[in-house]
C-alpha cells in the first residue's frame, strides 16, 4: 500500500475506538482531497470518491465492511489517451491495535486474499479515511487500457493475433499452399 505524502494523508477521516465508533459512515472526499489522492496515485484526476462502511466493535478491534465507489480518469497504458474508469469496490477492513500483526522474527506469516485487509492503528483511533484511499490505490489498474488500444496496437503494427509473423512464417505458408 502507499505510504502518504509528507504533508500527512490525503483523505483523512479520523474514527474514535472509545466509546464506540459510529454504526455506519459515509466518506465522501472533496475537490482537494480528490487532486491529492491523483497525485498520490499518478493518474489524471480523481472525479469522485465515496466509501460506505458500517463499524462492528469488539474491543479494541473493530471490523468495517462497505462498498468504495470512485470515478477516476487514468491514462491507457498503450495509446497514452486519458478515458474514464469506474471503480466499484467491496471493502473488508479491521482495525487491530498497534502491535497485534507482529510476527515473531522466525515465523512464517500467511496472507488470506479471502479475509479482511488488517489496519494497525496507534492510541485510541484509526483512520478509516486513509484506509479508504488505500483501497482505492490497490484498485487502480496500472496498466489499464482504454478504448483506442487496440486501434493503437494496430497503428503500430502489433496484433493479437496467435499466428506466427515474419519472414519464416511467410516461407512455412508458402510451402504448405504447394
Amino acid at each position: 500500500m502507499s505510504a502518504p505524502g509528507p504533508a500527512g494523508p490525503e483523505f483523512s477521516r479520523i474514527v474514535k475506538v472509545r466509546p464506540q465508533p459510529p454504526e455506519r459512515l459515509t466518506l465522501v472526499a472533496d475537490e482537494t482531497e480528490r487532486a491529492a489522492l491523483a497525485e498520490r496515485f499518478g493518474i489524471p484526476a480523481v472525479r469522485s470518491l465515496v466509501a460506505e462502511l458500517a463499524f462492528v466493535p469488539d474491543g479494541a478491534i473493530v471490523a468495517a465492511k462497505g462498498r468504495l465507489t470512485a470515478d477516476l480518469v487514468q491514462t491507457c497504458a498503450v495509446s497514452g489517451e486519458d478515458f474514464p474508469v469506474r471503480i466499484d469496490e467491496p471493502l473488508d477492513l479491521r482495525f487491530v491495535p498497534e502491535g497485534s500483526l507482529d510476527a515473531g522474527a522466525d515465523e512464517e506469516v500467511e496472507l488470506d486474499s479471502g479475509g479482511p485487509d488488517e489496519i494497525e492503528y496507534e492510541g485510541e483511533a484509526f483512520d478509516a479515511g486513509e484506509a479508504v484511499a488505500q483501497s482505492l490505490g490497490l484498485a487502480i489498474d496500472p496498466y489499464a487500457e482504454g478504448p483506442s488500444a487496440d486501434a493503437a496496437r494496430r497503428e503500430a503494427g502489433i496484433t493479437d493475433d496467435a499466428a506466427p509473423r515474419g519472414p519464416l512464417a511467410e516461407a512455412l505458408a508458402a510451402l504448405r499452399k504447394d
